[in-house]
């Protein structure tokens, strides 16, 4: 299973970042977020767009990591 670790990461890199991992990588896919309620969004408004022109759909494990199946 591959893992994204966002912790450490600046937002503005949050969008390209997960994408590329979710699009490039073979599934399962987890990707942790950290504590940030602004990186959270950020994730989860990059999964709904990936969902939308991909049609990858993306489950939320706990408060801070996603998970694609």
């Amino acid at each position: 299973m591959q893992t994204l670790d966002l912790h450490g990461v600046r937002h503005s890199e949050v969008d390209r970042l997960v994408e590329n991992f979710v699009l490039l990588e073979d599934t399962p896919l987890t990707i942790l977020c950290g504590n940030s309620d602004k990186m959270i969004r950020l994730v989860r408004d990059t999964l709904d767009r990936v969902y939308d022109n991909h049609n990858i759909s993306w489950q939320l494990w706990n408060h801070n990591t996603y998970k694609i199946l």
